[in-house]
């Protein structure tokens, strides 16, 4: 098989060639060339959010103009400010995910589909505004695409080359505008934007796409093309193909290169994968390689079965291939395949069978075994879970010998029940023992019957199928609701949070450098500052009634000064009675003690009487006050005086995990999985969820970041595919890589 992509649009059409770079390029090689189209697209992508940022305040403006209700009109007033203010943090997110979009697709993990981001019978879940919100982005996405067809195209096919030979689509190109679409979403995030604020920056974003993309992809394909990847490609969408070639995207391909280009390719290739992974198997034989995982073939005695006798060997070993009766607490040893092989061989002997095994056949207990191979090695399986499900190898294999549709079908009823219980397991089984909804017990279950009950009738495995999945779908939407419920409370607990710490910090900046009296640091950060709280809770910060309790305090810290001007000696005492009404009915708004209240209030009396009198208070003892700061800021939830102190490598850490998707899951110390239901992106809180959807913890992302920099704490990598596909392609890679060595090893 070509390790090359020898069918090349423009050599396939005769044109005359520029210099090409020599392919397949060097790891160094691709990494150099992301990392220019990175900086290309970053670079624009920042001037261009100012003028995107510019060109939608005129937008709210004109909203403004036309808004019918005074309502409407403190909304969206509401919204522009609320853009204005995180105008910074929007570009630095929005930015920071389209870079993250071109590490993706280094990784091969960029798979973005705004449109089936959710299954269908998960709609119900889904808010209405978000569903909007979906349907925009793909109208736009979908406009974008048709509109730059060819630049697309183009680059599709030099991203492809990047990306090892492996076909490029909108969905995977970090440049393309579904990645931006998707940025700017993810980037809004930060925001508690209405639905109405959000259709006007969706619509101002479309009229601004079209120069950023434009840029994009004229800049990359320029960049690209004049380093030698595909410099003479020619869009053509509608032609005739040669005999003897495939057409993909209007370009040509003869069907060994196909078979490579398309080998990693998605869940619709699955029978151009197998078949790459079975041509590798068949050079890899030839050339005298040990493909096979569980070789014993070496003793010919194997090479006297027929088929129809590997079958009924496997069905004979099917039968004693019980699970193990385990003593408590014992874990369940992995089964071990190779048992499978010397079984077959000693019933060959016992059999006295005669005639050769074919080639194919041997392939197929590869396959099989290369399959749960991968399975023992996958990290997203819990060790329990990985030794349960091998024991499910041998009907497996009997499988793929009885029904050729098992690998090539991705639909295929044993294919989909396997894929369902190594999700629940994952969901559902920690490494540290924890198991939710008793689901080791049902994987058990099923692993039992499948061994015990299934002969040649697929329709066996259908029903437990239909079983094991009725039963976790109601398990998973009680986790989802609990998850939910918890993240709604968290989200008002960090609100708060937020709250109280904007209150302590406006307090603090009008106290900090003067010197007070006890009686108004103690007013000031305790029972005004709750006030304080509940008003941004309940109005916000854009409010007449938040500017007016914040007005307060300067008044207060203005009125307790001795004055020197006659003017402002008179507007002294013309204040006093009025202010210490408002301070007493926001007291009363808290239901502060009427007593206490009452004393606090006459000591701020008895203040500006004193400064009446042109003298000034004692101010508040070094240690009182400092106890007062002290208090206010552990209520806020701040450290007090405590600066601190993080490295160049957790600060990058820290980073990191700003990017990171809702629903990451982390394994700490000891196996025990905890997913990110949610984060605050404004305090870099992270809410740690267990396998129920409970909530676990709170962390902050540099406490994350030192258990991960202290081995404590790792990302589980996760991946959008079903663990059928994800082994397929594991063994595709392996098989090539194989492949590889040993070309390298002939010349």
């Amino acid at each position: 098989m070509s390790r090359l992509i020898r069918g090349d649009a423009s050599k396939a059409r005769g044109t005359e060639l520029l210099p090409e770079a020599q392919l397949p390029l060097s790891r160094e090689a691709v990494i150099a060339h992301l990392k220019r189209c990175q900086a290309l697209v970053n670079e624009y992508s920042k001037q261009s959010f100012t003028r995107y940022a510019e060109r939608l305040d005129e937008a709210f403006a004109m909203a403004l103009d036309h808004a019918r209700t005074n309502q409407e009109v403190a909304e969206l007033t509401g919204m522009q400010r609320l853009v204005r203010k995180n105008r910074s943090e929007l570009e630095r997110y929005y930015t920071g995910y389209i870079a993250e979009g071109f590490v993706k697709f280094k990784n091969k993990e960029l798979r973005t589909d705004l449109s089936s981001s959710k299954r269908t019978d998960e709609l119900s879940l889904i808010d209405n505004d978000e569903l909007d919100e979906m349907i925009v982005l793909s109208s736009i996405t979908n406009r974008m695409d048709s509109y730059f067809a060819e630049p697309i195209w183009a680059l599709n096919q030099r991203f492809a080359v990047l990306n090892g030979g492996e076909p490029v689509t909108e969905s995977g190109n970090p440049a393309a505008p579904i990645q931006l679409c998707e940025s700017l979403r993810r980037a809004l995030r930060l925001l508690p934007l209405s639905a109405q604020a959000k259709t006007i920056v969706y619509r101002t974003y479309e009229e601004h796409l079209m120069g950023l993309v434009g840029y994009n992809l004229d800049e990359l394909n320029a960049y690209l093309k004049r380093s030698g990847i595909l410099p003479n490609l020619q869009y053509q969408p509608a032609k005739t193909t040669r005999p003897g070639y495939i057409d993909i995207g209007g370009t040509e391909f003869t069907p060994q290169d196909l078979a490579f280009i398309q080998a990693l390719g998605s869940d619709t290739n699955q029978a151009t994968l197998l078949e790459a992974i079975r041509g590798l198997q068949q050079t890899l034989t030839a050339s005298g390689q040990q493909v096979l995982s569980v070789n014993a073939l070496g003793d010919n005695s194997l090479a006297v079965l027929t088929t129809e006798q590997v079958v009924s060997a496997l069905q004979n070993l099917q039968l004693q291939a019980a699970l193990p009766q385990l003593i408590a607490g014992q874990a369940l040893a992995p089964a071990d395949f190779n048992l499978v092989v010397k079984g077959i061989t000693e019933l060959a002997k016992q059999h006295g069978a005669q005639g050769e095994v074919s080639s194919v056949d041997l392939r197929t207990i590869d396959l099989v075994g290369l399959v749960f191979e991968y399975m023992l090695g996958d990290e997203n399986l819990p060790d329990s879970v990985k030794a349960l499900l091998s024991y499910m190898h041998t009907p497996f294999l009997k499988l793929a010998f009885n029904d050729p549709d098992f690998f090539e079908k991705p639909e295929h009823p044993a294919r989909i029940l396997l894929n369902s219980l190594a999700e629940a397991g994952s969901r559902f089984i920690g490494n540290d023992g924890s198991v939710q909804f008793d689901m080791y017990q049902k994987i058990k279950d099923v692993v039992d019957r499948v061994i015990k009950d299934f002969r040649n009738d697929v329709h066996v495995i259908s029903e437990l199928f239909v079983e094991f999945n009725s039963y976790t779908k109601n398990i998973i939407r009680r986790q989802e609701l609990l998850e939910r419920r918890a993240t709604e409370k968290v989200q008002g607990e960090e609100k708060l949070h937020e709250v109280k710490v904007r209150v302590n910090d406006e307090v603090l900046s009008r106290t900090t450098h003067k010197e007070l009296p006890s009686a108004i640091l103690l007013f000031l950060l305790q029972p005004w500052s709750d006030f304080l709280s509940f008003v941004l809770l309940r109005h916000g910060d854009d409010s007449e009634q938040w500017q007016e309790a914040l007005g307060l305090v300067d008044e207060l810290l203005w009125i307790i000064e001795p004055k020197t001007h006659v003017d402002e000696m008179h507007q002294q005492a013309q204040m006093l009675q009025p202010m210490l009404k408002r301070f007493n009915d926001g007291l009363d708004t808290i239901g502060y003690d009427q007593d206490k209240g009452e004393k606090l209030l006459d000591a701020l009396a008895d203040l500006v009487e004193l400064a009446t009198q042109h003298k000034k208070a004692e101010p508040a003892p070094a240690p009182m006050r400092e106890q007062l700061e002290k208090i206010a800021a552990e209520k806020a939830g701040q450290n007090f005086h405590q600066p601190i102190d993080i490295s160049e490598e957790e600060a990058k850490v820290v980073e990191n995990l700003k990017l990171i998707e809702f629903g990451t899951w982390f394994e700490f110390a000891g196996g025990k999985r905890l997913k990110v239901a949610w984060y605050n992106a404004r305090t870099s809180h992270y809410m740690l969820v267990d396998q129920m959807g409970k909530k676990v913890a709170m962390k902050s992302g540099l406490d994350i970041a030192r258990d991960m920099i202290g081995k404590q704490a790792k990302i589980i990598s996760g991946s959008s595919k079903p663990f059928f596909e994800r082994a397929l392609e594991n063994i595709f890679q392996k098989l090539n890589a194989q492949a590889e060595l040993e070309a390298t090893r002939e010349v």
